[in-house]
């Protein structure tokens, strides 16, 4: 095998595993670490770098870091790194004198930005400081988008949403709320410069089976209730109340029901309850506000009598599987069943919706009626408009929808300074030695076995009393420390220098995970399986040094390091050396080559 290159950024950014399954790239162990400290406001300023949301996001976020966390190497739980996100947020001191100052003058150039949700603010945020004139059109009275109008209240409070997007607001883009646009052919004739479009995927979809038409008083559309709720137009549902989905707005709308008056809710999925869409906790909160979950019913009609929704028919269904493996759902035989209820909300899924954009002004659109948009600009075939968030490639999450609103601030940047918008500049990267002695570090390298700590919980009866309040209180200081101190530094990376090396193998004699190995070279599947423990995942890549003395090279499986620093500590010669990976992505504040 060729040796490793460590200079090269994407390296050591595979190796720290939450921050490179972060859309956003949010340099998690560094932020962790500070929270550790209590130095909440500069965890907050990394986040705000990155995520622009901490405080929403450690509410709300998809968690796509925690699945990938290192900690499941040492026991089942994974590092609690967005509820962390929450601990800096809530304990911060007053930071906008951190915030970028709006321009002092204007660069000329003008950028509209359709929609005012995650990924046009962070669009704004990223291009108002440089001097763009951005324009924030939306059709509500207030900006947030989706995480204004369907996250619940009792998720996330309105002082959150208002604090973190007026920080955006604050930078200076002129906010054209309250005002819809029905034409982009018109927008485009306005002279903008740019105009990117992050209004989401604001329809959902409906269920076109018998009895729709005459129960329409009582079967309503989630994300449309949920914003009505949100908005204060509905304020009670009837007493049985049957929700069809699987995902996260599914969750929502039960456990809303539940706050205006559903006494008896239930969730009807589909599919098994593993292949749910809806994130873990999100279903475990449901059930803990008493809501069952009835799993492989498929909703076949609404029953009515008089005009009056009186329930919903269901046929039982069962997986099968073809030659192929390929997975289908087929009726198992047995009676329908028919439950009662007084609504249904129907949360089956999410699509986009482009009736204002007109079909001869240079957008292509694909089959699925989607704009045609490149994955690494941004851009689609109309040079001058670009996506992002659920208009680009279909509804994900906010952690997404700002991940897509940094690389189209970049393209617009490069766009309007005459730089070719699919040159994408490299991340910044430090890799810096934490030895202050022979043997000691500047982090705790401590690894021991400390289960994750449970997010206290408002009283049931009072969370389900009020839909506004808040169901999860958050850590304290105490807890937050003691949660940060369970992430094992994955951004401390082992770094082995061959010329101080002898071979003596004492890094390997005390390696707890087996990682180490000294060998003779090899073609890489065959070198895989010959290690001290095999490496059997190729989606990691080996440390591989050039050939040593004696012939052999040095190889160590990433995968399963927990980066204790124990062989640094042991090795006599200081061959190995704990350094400091630290990964900023380029905004587009430094983007342009000019």
């Amino acid at each position: 095998m060729q040796p490793t290159d460590i200079q090269q950024p994407q390296y050591f950014h595979k190796v720290v595993d939450c921050q490179w399954a972060c859309p956003a790239h949010t340099p998690v162990p560094e932020y962790i670490r500070l929270i550790a400290e209590g130095r909440y406001a500069d965890a907050y300023m990394i986040n705000w770098k990155s995520n622009v949301f901490p405080g929403i996001l450690g509410r709300t976020c998809d968690r796509p870091c925690e699945p990938a966390c290192r900690r499941v190497r040492v026991e089942d739980e994974p590092v609690a790194i967005c509820r962390l996100k929450r601990v800096a947020a809530d304990n911060k001191e007053d930071i906008r004198d951190r915030l970028p100052p709006p321009a002092a003058a204007s660069n000329g150039k003008r950028i509209a930005c359709v929609g005012a949700g995650p990924a046009s603010l962070t669009v704004a945020r990223d291009l108002a400081p440089l001097g763009y004139e951005v324009t924030i059109f939306d059709a509500d009275a207030k900006a947030g988008g989706m995480i204004r109008s369907q996250i619940p209240r009792f998720r996330l409070p309105e002082t959150v949403i208002d604090e973190e997007v007026g920080y955006i607001t604050g930078l200076g883009p002129v906010m054209r709320l309250g005002e819809r646009i029905d034409s982009l052919g018109a927008l485009l004739a306005q002279d903008f410069d740019a105009i990117f479009v992050g209004s989401g995927a604001p329809r959902g979809r409906d269920l076109d089976i018998p009895g729709r038409a005459e129960t329409a008083a009582n079967v309503h559309i989630g994300i449309d209730w949920l914003s009505s709720v949100s908005f204060g137009h509905i304020e009670k549902i009837g007493r049985r109340v049957i929700v069809l989905g699987g995902g996260n707005t599914a969750m929502d709308c039960c456990r809303t029901s539940r706050r205006l008056g559903g006494e008896d809710v239930k969730v009807v999925v589909r599919s098994g309850f593993e292949e749910m869409k809806a994130s873990p906790w999100e279903k475990e909160d449901a059930m803990h506000e008493d809501i069952p979950i009835l799993n492989f019913m498929v909703p076949k009609s609404f029953t009515h009598e008089a005009g009056r929704l009186t329930g919903v028919m269901f046929e039982k269904v069962q997986p099968a599987y073809d030659d192929r493996g390929r997975r289908r759902l087929e009726p198992t035989g047995e009676p329908d069943v028919h439950l009662e209820c007084d609504d249904v909300l129907v949360a089956v899924g999410q699509e986009n919706s482009f009736p204002w954009i007109e079909r001869d002004i240079g957008i292509a659109f694909n089959e699925w009626d989607m704009p045609v948009v490149s994955e690494v600009t941004f851009a689609s075939t109309n040079p001058r408009v670009f996506f992002g968030g659920d208009s680009a490639f279909g509804p994900k999450n906010i952690i997404w929808a700002v991940a897509h609103g940094h690389d189209a601030a970049i393209s617009i940047h490069k766009l309007c300074q005459g730089d070719d918008p699919s040159a994408r500049p490299d991340p910044g990267v430090t890799l810096v030695s934490q030895k202050m002695g022979i043997h000691e570090w500047s982090y705790d390298n401590d690894v021991s076995l400390d289960r994750r700590y449970r997010v206290p919980l408002r009283n049931k009866a009072e969370a389900l009393g009020n839909v506004r309040l808040e169901v999860e209180l958050g850590f304290d200081g105490l807890t937050g420390f003691k949660e940060a101190e369970r992430c094992l530094n994955c951004d401390m990376e082992t770094v082995f220098k061959e010329p101080l090396c002898i071979e003596c193998d004492a890094c390997v004699d005390i390696c707890p995970m087996d990682c180490i190995t000294f060998t003779e070279d090899g073609e890489e599947e065959e070198l895989r399986v010959r290690l001290t423990a095999p490496a059997l995942n190729p989606t990691q890549d080996l440390y591989v040094s050039s050939p040593l003395k004696t012939g052999r090279i040095m190889v160590k499986d990433e995968d399963v390091c927990l980066h204790c620093g124990l062989c640094a500590e042991r090795c006599p010669t200081g061959a190995w050396d704990m350094q400091k990976f630290l990964l900023n992505m380029t905004h587009a504040e430094g983007a342009c080559s000019r």
